[in-house]
């Protein structure tokens, strides 16, 4: 039976993801934005990569796709304090264009380099449910076959966990100023599913 000592400790992967050079990302990145929250979390939400805020500041969703996650996450009743928060990737992949680094999707090979960092996560937070943001992190989890349109908002099983996925966050602010109130609605519904599988 596995213990509490026996699983992975959190600090001890983010020391030694500080510096991950498994794939190229880590060259041009400012640094590694490993996962925050707390360790005995019961929720894990899983985005894409950090951003350009993230990547100075050096921690998830503090950027404008954080603000409105954490609406959503008030709005689904759902407090921040209580989840664990990480990306796929590790490194920010960008383009520059002029003084601006603008995203760029992550490849297979950079989800792949960064798979250890989140199994190390996830083994050392053993939450209880896990909900990802966007189709790049449900298909790094849940494999290529992976639909957003046809499966958000469902309770998939993955791995002896329950997985929500759901829209990135970043998706309503590209989105049309119109339709970002339905959008944001849509993403706190979804949520709220995640809420229910709260212990």
């Amino acid at each position: 039976m596995t213990t509490v000592s026996d699983r992975p400790d959190l600090d001890g992967l983010r020391r030694e993801a500080a510096d991950c050079t498994r794939c190229e990302l880590y060259a041009p990145a400012t640094q590694t934005v490993f996962g925050q929250g707390p360790p005995s979390a019961w929720l894990v939400l899983v985005g894409e990569q950090p951003g350009d805020r993230e990547d100075v500041e050096g921690a998830p969703f503090v950027g404008p796709a954080g603000r409105v996650l954490d609406t959503a996450l008030e709005r689904a009743g759902i407090d921040r304090d209580e989840v664990y928060v990480t990306n796929a990737v590790k490194h920010f992949r960008f383009e520059r264009q002029g003084k601006r680094r603008i995203h760029k999707t992550p490849g297979v090979t950079h989800i792949r380099a960064c798979r250890p960092w989140l199994d190390g996560e996830l083994a050392a937070v053993r939450p209880s449910a896990l909900a990802t943001l966007g189709a790049v992190a449900a298909k790094a989890l849940l494999g290529s076959g992976f639909r957003i349109t046809s499966q958000r908002g469902q309770v998939l099983e993955w791995e002896g966990h329950r997985l929500v996925p759901t829209v990135h966050p970043s998706s309503i602010l590209r989105g049309p100023a119109e339709a970002r109130d339905e959008a944001l609605a849509a993403l706190v519904a979804d949520l709220e599913v995640v809420a229910r599988l709260r212990p």
